[in-house]
C-alpha cells in the first residue's frame, strides 16, 4: 500500500529541497539545479540533503543518498525534478534511488527531457516505490525553467535587467565610463543576478559607452562571473574593450552580423576583419550569424547559447537590445531597478509598468515581487507567456 502521505509535511520538506536547488542556480549548467532531501518517515528527521554539484555532476539524488548511507533504506526522498532514467556520463538516478532502498519518492515536477519524460517515475513505481508528484510544482517549474525551455524551446531562461534613474530614464555612459542610475545596494543586487546566471548579454553600444567588465564583483563570488556575450553589427574596436582584454579569465563570446555587404567601405571591411583577428588571438569566440532587416536574428543567438549549455541568460542592455528581445517574446522575467525621487516615497507599481512600456515595451507582464533597496525600488515581473501556475495535482503510486 505504500507510505501514507501527509500533504502539509510533504509541502514543508519539498520547501527544503527547493531551498537547496536555489543554491545551485548559476552553477549547475548545462544541467538543471536540483534539490534532494532524504527524510526518515516515522520521525520526520532530515537525514541528508544535497544540490546538483557545480558543472551539473554529480546529480543531487546520488549525493543525498551517499550522505544518508544505510539510513536511506526505508526513507522518503524529496526531489525538485524527476530523477533521470537515461545513461549519460553517470548512471540513471532512478537506479540509485532503487538501489538505496528508498520506500517513497516525492517529486515536484516531471522532467520534459525526452530521454526522461516520466520514465524515471515509472521505473521507480515498477520497483515498488510509492511515487507522488506535483508537490509545490509551480515553484519548482519556475526554478527549473531554464532547463525546461532549453529542452522544449531550444533557448535559455531569459531575464531582462533594467536600471533607471528617478525620472525613469536610462543614463548612458560616456568615454568608456558607466553612469549609475541606482545606489550601491541595488547595484550589489544586480551583481547577485549575475552570479545566478550562466551568461550575461549586452549590445555593442553598451560596450562602447560604458566599457563594462560584466563580472560578478561581490565578495567571494568572483568565480560565479557568467560568460559574457556581446551582440554587434561589426567587430571594429571591440579588441580594446575590457571584455576582450580579460577574456583569458572570464569567457567572452561575440555574435556578429554576417560579413559586411559589398557596398560597405573597403576601409571599414578591413578594420572589421582586423578586429576579428585580434579578438580571436585574445581568446574571444567570434560567431557570425544571419541578419533580418539588418539586425541579428535573436532566435539564432539564443539557440546557439542553449546548444552551448547556457540555461540562464541575463540581458543587461541597452535599450535597443531590451526592445529587440521584447519584440520577439524572448523573455521570461524582467527585473527593474528604479531610483526613488524621494527616499520616503516608493515608486508606484503603475509608474514602474509605465517605465517598462516606454523603455522596453514587453506586454502581459505580471508583477510577482517588489523590494526596497535603500533609496531604490526593485520590481520583478514575469511574462504572461511563461506558465506561472502549472498543475499541482497529487498523483499516487496507483496512477
Amino acid at each position: 500500500m505504500g507510505v501514507p502521505a501527509d500533504q502539509a509535511f510533504d509541502h514543508h520538506m519539498m520547501g527544503i529541497a527547493l531551498a537547496m536547488a536555489q543554491r545551485g542556480i548559476g552553477t549547475a549548467a548545462p544541467n538543471p539545479s536540483v534539490g534532494a532531501v532524504v527524510v526518515a518517515p516515522e520521525s520526520g528527521e532530515v537525514i541528508a540533503r544535497a544540490v546538483t554539484a557545480p558543472g551539473g555532476r554529480p546529480h543531487a539524488e546520488p549525493l543525498a543518498l551517499e550522505l544518508a548511507g544505510a539510513r536511506a533504506r526505508g526513507a522518503t526522498l524529496y526531489v525538485t525534478l524527476e530523477p533521470c532514467s537515461h545513461h549519460g556520463r553517470t548512471a540513471p538516478c532512478c537506479d540509485a534511488v532503487i538501489a538505496a532502498g528508498i520506500q517513497r519518492c516525492v517529486v515536484a515536477i516531471e522532467d520534459p527531457d525526452p530521454r526522461v519524460a516520466g520514465r524515471g517515475l515509472d521505473i521507480m513505481r515498477r520497483a515498488g516505490i510509492d511515487v507522488t508528484r506535483g508537490v509545490r510544482a509551480e515553484e519548482a517549474h519556475w526554478l527549473t525553467r531554464g532547463h525546461i525551455v532549453r529542452v522544449t524551446e531550444r533557448r535559455p531562461f531569459i531575464q531582462l535587467k533594467i536600471a533607471v534613474d528617478a525620472l525613469g530614464d536610462v543614463p548612458r555612459g560616456a568615454h568608456g565610463a558607466a553612469t549609475f542610475a541606482t545606489g550601491p545596494l541595488a547595484r550589489a543586487t544586480g551583481h547577485l543576478l549575475r552570479a545566478r546566471s550562466d551568461a550575461i548579454l549586452v549590445g555593442h553600444g553598451t560596450v562602447r559607452d560604458d566599457n563594462p567588465d560584466l563580472t560578478c564583483r561581490l565578495p567571494g563570488l568572483a568565480h560565479r562571473s557568467p560568460i559574457r556575450i556581446v551582440l554587434a553589427s561589426n567587430a571594429a574596436g571591440l579588441e580594446t574593450s575590457r571584455l576582450a582584454q580579460s577574456a583569458g579569465s572570464v569567457p567572452v563570446h561575440v555574435f556578429l552580423a554576417a560579413p559586411p555587404a559589398l557596398a560597405a567601405a573597403i576601409s571599414d571591411t578591413e578594420r572589421d576583419a582586423a578586429s576579428r583577428t585580434a579578438l580571436a588571438a585574445m581568446g574571444v569566440a567570434v560567431t557570425p550569424l544571419r541578419t533580418v532587416a539588418g539586425r541579428l536574428w535573436l532566435p539564432d543567438v539564443t539557440e546557439a547559447l542553449a546548444a552551448a549549455g547556457v540555461t540562464r541568460l541575463l540581458v543587461e542592455g541597452g535599450t535597443r537590445v531590451w526592445q529587440s528581445f521584447a519584440r520577439q517574446g524572448l523573455y521570461d522575467e524582467v527585473v527593474l531597478f528604479h531610483a526613488r525621487a524621494c527616499a520616503d516615497r516608493p515608486v508606484g507599481d503603475d509608474q514602474a509598468r509605465a517605465v517598462l512600456r516606454r523603455v522596453c515595451g514587453p506586454e502581459g507582464l505580471g508583477l510577482v515581487a517588489r523590494r526596497r533597496l535603500a533609496s531604490d525600488d526593485m520590481f520583478v515581473f514575469r511574462a504572461a507567456h511563461a506558465p506561472r501556475r502549472p498543475a499541482t495535482r497529487l498523483v499516487s503510486a496507483a496512477e
